[in-house]
């Protein structure tokens, strides 16, 4: 039977397992919060968001042991936060892969964030095919007694690079024992697939991005004209001022 002392240390212990998990839970929301508040303003300021959406996720207490184990660390709250770097995920999904690069400016801008380390395994992808932009990001959270600095691991990725990763981990989670190589080389290829259909779609959204700017530049240079019985006349800038505030105004 268990006597007040080792109670009272079992309650300790718990309270600190519970306070270590609770801080990257706070880092994933505070994370979150950013990439919203990054989200609606980009969506507010150019009619378009460069996040599709966002998942987040924390791993197992069974999954943290496990990889410490991997690594050779003992079993303490220390070893864990020196060795496991990504106990906190947040993964954001892009339309482009200018996109990706776009949200990563974002964040490397944020003066509270501390970017500890970049893996762009888009330039230089895995063997097995993965493309991704990893970012291992610092970020302050503010607890009743302390602050604590919490490292949350960030992947970037287009819509298909997501979807290939997905499967990729299905498939691998199925297949027990080791892959035949034919397999492999199939979703290697799949990978190749995939990063063609994201070059694609980049060239396609330029070139319609090209044509509705140049329409613009047609619209904005016909109302600085009025054309009265086959003449044309300029309108005064003074005027054209005036039309735009009131044209604002409604």
């Amino acid at each position: 039977m268990l006597n007040i002392m080792q109670l009272d240390q079992l309650k300790l212990f718990r309270n600190e397992i519970t306070r270590f998990m609770l801080k990257y839970r706070f880092a994933l929301k505070e994370m979150e919060t950013k990439i919203d508040i990054l989200k609606e303003e980009f969506q507010s300021l150019h009619d378009y968001s460069p996040i599709e959406h966002t998942k987040s996720r924390l791993k197992s207490p069974e999954s943290i042991v496990n990889k410490l184990q991997r690594k050779g660390g003992d079993l303490s709250l220390t070893a864990i936060k020196e060795y496991i770097m990504d106990i906190a995920g947040l993964r954001i999904t892009c339309s482009f892969l200018t996109d990706i690069y776009r949200v990563n400016e974002m964040l490397q801008n944020q003066s509270d964030l501390k970017i500890l380390e970049v893996k762009d395994y888009i330039k230089n992808p895995k063997p097995n095919g993965y493309q991704s932009l990893h970012l291992l990001i610092e970020i302050p959270v503010f607890l009743s007694d302390r602050i604590e600095l919490v490292c949350v691991e960030v992947q970037i990725r287009t819509i298909a690079m997501d979807f290939w990763a997905s499967l990729e981990h299905k498939i691998f989670y199925k297949y027990n024992q080791s892959v035949p190589e034919r397999l492999l080389q199939e979703l290697k290829s799949a990978a190749v697939t995939a990063n063609a259909l994201d070059h694609q779609m980049e060239r396609l959204m330029n070139e319609v991005t090209t044509i509705k700017d140049s329409n613009h530049e047609v619209d904005a240079g016909q109302l600085k004209s009025i054309k009265i019985n086959d003449q044309q006349f300029n309108l005064p800038a003074a005027f054209l001022e005036l039309i735009g505030k009131e044209i604002n105004f409604n």
